[in-house]
């Protein structure tokens, strides 16, 4: 799909896109729901947040007023091509989310909108792009650590950072500490894009493209602001969308 972009201003309109759920706590019918963390993290970093619907004509008219965008975690069943020929039985079909964020990803890309992609986002990057994805990170990656880690405004593990990356830029070192809270992760990368951060098990925690203005996508969840690098994280889109 193709993305114009607006004019800039000194609160550069940062999306970010909604999570879809069938049922739920909030409703036994079909809703968006999103944390309030992400619009506070936008906010603080100096972006206006708004909340993006997961329709695709909708989104056209919507990302020509947006500068960057947010594409948020998520707890969904993911399609079975993700994992490759080795697609466990339990994988879904096509989820109403991976539907249209592929699409949007891919534009975001061609367009170069700066973007943010956290946990499922940073997933669905590597999916969008061409890459695999592993089914249960502690099933697969042999001596892996904890990945799911209870309580996201705590440090789970640490992320050894790619130096001359993206993300080495904006953090300005060479390991930070991340809290974590996810079974599934990128298996590798493809079209373009590049590691740019690992854990100490060797899982993948960091992806972006070269080249871009801002693409980075996390396996974190940097909308809790831990640290001063996932402060680092948001200042850095909302700085690429304020230059768009």
């Amino acid at each position: 799909m193709t993305i114009a972009t607006a004019p800039s201003s000194g609160h550069p309109v940062i999306g970010i896109l909604m999570d879809w759920q069938g049922s739920g706590s909030f409703s036994p019918r079909p809703h968006y729901a999103i944390r309030e963390a992400y619009f506070r993290a936008v906010w603080e970093a100096g972006g206006l947040p708004i909340g993006l619907p997961l329709m695709e004509e909708a989104l056209t008219l919507i990302l020509a007023q947006a500068r960057g965008v947010v594409i948020p975690g998520g707890d969904y069943p993911s399609p079975a091509r993700w994992y490759g020929e080795h697609a466990p039985e339990e994988a879904a079909g096509e989820h109403p989310r991976t539907v249209v964020n592929e699409r949007i990803i891919n534009g975001l890309i061609a367009q170069d909108m700066p973007f943010l992609a956290i946990c499922a986002g940073h997933q669905e990057l590597a999916a969008a792009t061409g890459g695999l994805l592993y089914w249960r990170v502690k099933d697969c990656v042999k001596g892996a650590m904890n990945h799911r880690g209870t309580v996201p405004t705590e440090a789970c593990h640490s992320v050894m950072v790619t130096p001359g990356s993206l993300l080495h830029t904006l953090v300005g070192r060479d390991e930070i500490m991340v809290n974590s809270h996810h079974n599934e992760a990128v298996k590798h990368v493809n079209g373009g894009v590049v590691v740019s951060g690992v854990a100490g098990d060797g899982v993948i925690e960091a992806i972006e493209v070269p080249g871009k203005r801002f693409a980075l996508g996390v396996q974190w969840h940097p909308e809790f602001g831990l640290s001063d690098a996932d402060h680092a994280l948001f200042a850095g889109l909302v700085g690429a969308a304020r230059a768009a």
